[in-house]
């Protein structure tokens, strides 16, 4: 059984969205976004529908209780095809994940099991993508959805943040110490 089969995501057709909340109100277009990866597994994170999903699910280091019921259905789509599935679909979870830890948000109650098992997937999806190519921007983000399925939000967003440049300067100033 594939680990998008064991995932148990608040259904798209469910008025619960209408109850949760994102960066702009209720979630209820949320839905039609997240229907939307299915069909579009590699579309870049300035694209729709990526870029309607960051700006109301983690928006300015804000996350809400749509993003968790988000969570599940990205990693859902991302487990369809990991060896062509951008690096949003790693970035989004690990970024949520980060955010929440660091503001220490409680997630609803209905939505745990859910998002946590959303989260525990990541890392045996990122070694499922180690056999393609993998660029900067997807080894962060491949990296950064480890650690937060660990538990490691601080690490998540720092890896984020480590390019190979910034890697060489954050090297070079290690060993200075």
């Amino acid at each position: 059984m594939t680990t998008s089969a064991h995932l148990q995501c608040l259904p798209l057709d469910s008025s619960r969205w209408g109850e949760l909340e994102h960066a702009y109100g209720l979630a209820s277009d949320i839905p039609e976004l997240l229907r939307k990866l299915d069909t579009v597994p590699s579309a870049a994170g300035d694209e729709e529908p990526w870029f309607s999903l960051w700006s109301a699910l983690a928006h300015q280091n804000d996350v809400y209780a749509a993003s968790f019921a988000a969570v599940p259905h990205v990693v859902r789509a991302l487990a369809t095809a990991p060896l062509t599935a951008d690096f949003n679909y790693f970035q989004f979870p690990a970024v949520v994940e980060a955010w929440r830890l660091e503001a220490q948000i409680r997630i609803p109650e209905d939505l745990q099991t859910a998002y946590f098992a959303a989260l525990a997937a990541l890392p045996g999806l990122v070694a499922q993508a180690s056999a393609r190519e993998w660029d900067d921007d997807f080894l962060a983000c491949a990296l950064s959805a480890v650690a937060a399925a660990k538990g490691f939000g601080k690490v998540a967003e720092a890896v984020l943040e480590m390019t190979p440049d910034v890697a060489d300067e954050f090297l070079e100033w290690f060993h200075s110490l």
